[in-house]
């Protein structure tokens, strides 16, 4: 056989090979390896975040990685840690939701003997707005005050109307379901629609652990209200005196 003969079996032998079709499964194992390789590498910022309790990014990462690398080791992988992750950062942002609703200060003062003092105060809104003199809903305010001369005390404060409570009243306080009877008192004044919690140190420590307060008041335009409170995320540490 010539040079030229065998130039042109090989020819024609890489032309017959060229026809031949690829082995489906190859390719399938190919472009699985490729993407499990795609997931691990994916996989790294999520056992990052996991490792350092970065609740909400674990959770955008691993659903990243279990919704495009689906059906991937990687992705079967951090499964549990990944709806573990999922869980932990809608509690994490439901208890920043609440903590968002208490607002805390801290107000310099004159004191009774002209000294200088400090007040300290949290204040939360109603979840939603109560109708308190026939018309329009409005918002409702409770807030706990420790004032250096005046002491500590709790008061609900309303936008419009008024408590029908001068002489004293019987409120219905309520702690997640548990209702108890509390007294309140609305003082002679015209500086605020107040209307005092007269045991303030009870009602602060029903608080502790508490999800959701409600109290039913009487109002002067007739019957009762109630307004309901999200109070799981008050700080404690934000009003020291208070136990």
């Amino acid at each position: 056989m010539n040079v030229r003969q065998a130039t042109a079996l090989l020819a024609a032998a890489m032309i017959l090979a060229g026809c031949d079709k690829p082995d489906p499964k190859a390719a399938e194992a190919a472009l699985a390896a490729q993407k499990e390789q795609a997931a691990a590498a994916e996989a790294k910022n999520f056992d990052s975040a996991y490792a350092e309790q970065k609740w909400d990014m674990a959770a955008a990462y691993g659903e990243i990685v279990t919704s495009k690398y689906a059906g991937t080791p990687t992705a079967e992988r951090i499964r549990a840690q990944y709806e573990e992750a999922q869980g932990k950062a809608k509690t994490a942002r439901e208890q920043r939701r609440v903590e968002s609703l208490w607002s805390y200060m801290s107000t310099p003062v004159k004191l009774a003997k002209g000294k200088d003092g400090t007040q300290l105060s949290a204040s939360i809104y109603a979840k939603a707005n109560v109708e308190t003199d026939g018309s329009t809903p409005r918002p409702v305010q409770l807030i706990f005050r420790d004032h250096p001369d005046w002491g500590r005390s709790s008061y609900l404060v309303l936008q419009v109307g008024d408590f029908n409570c001068y002489g004293g009243c019987k409120l219905k306080v309520g702690v997640d379901g548990k209702v108890k009877t509390m007294a309140g008192s609305r003082p002679k004044t015209d500086e605020a629609i107040a209307m005092f919690v007269e045991d303030e140190r009870a009602l602060w420590r029903m608080l502790g652990g508490a999800k959701e307060l409600s109290i039913e008041f009487p109002v002067k335009a007739g019957g009762t209200r109630t307004a309901t409170f999200e109070v799981g995320g008050l700080k404690p540490e934000k009003m020291p005196g208070w136990k």
